[in-house]
């Protein structure tokens, strides 16, 4: 197997395991929806933002964000702008997790990235496993390239009609 082929293989792989990843994500939040808000509202508060006001739309707003990048990531037309929705969600998530804990000196706390499935304290380990996830991300933003079967998309050469000039006589 060459490089190409090998590089595009793990594009493809890393393409379904970004989509599987945030399908999980969007769904054990989903599972504990009520949960989430609840950290979500937390999260608020320690920034300073109306909790109150901003809880369900903000909720709503990440799950929302990890469904649509799902959806650019399994069609074939949109995978790098999913890549890009990921990579964005990430390094999003990562950097919130520094800020919360840097500046705005945080108590640990159970971020419900994975519902309650797996326990994730936000925080620094949070922040380096979402960067380390923006290495697939990158792979599926460079490597992938659609393939295209050309011999059932070409279209036959169209036919002119001959020129009317060139076939009068006089």
């Amino acid at each position: 197997m060459n490089r190409r082929r090998l590089f595009h293989l793990v594009a493809v792989l890393s393409r379904y395991g970004l989509a599987a990843l945030f399908l999980f994500t969007a769904g054990a939040k989903l599972w504990i929806l009520k949960a989430f808000a609840l950290n979500v509202s937390e999260l608020l508060t320690a920034s300073g933002i109306d909790n109150v006001r901003w809880i369900w739309p903000v909720t709503i707003a990440v799950i929302a964000a990890e469904i649509i990048t799902v959806i650019l990531l399994l069609l074939p037309r949109t995978v790098r702008v999913g890549a890009i929705f990921a990579a964005g969600l990430l390094a999003g998530f990562a950097g919130f997790a520094l800020y919360y804990v840097y500046v705005l000196h945080g108590e640990a706390l159970e971020c419900g990235c994975f519902g309650g499935i797996i326990a994730s304290q936000l925080g620094v380990t949070t922040a380096l496993r979402n960067l380390a996830l923006l290495i697939p991300a990158m792979i599926v933003f460079f490597g992938y390239r659609r393939t295209r079967d050309l011999g059932a998309t070409s279209v036959p050469p169209v036919q002119h009609a001959p020129d009317a000039r060139a076939t009068i006589t006089s």
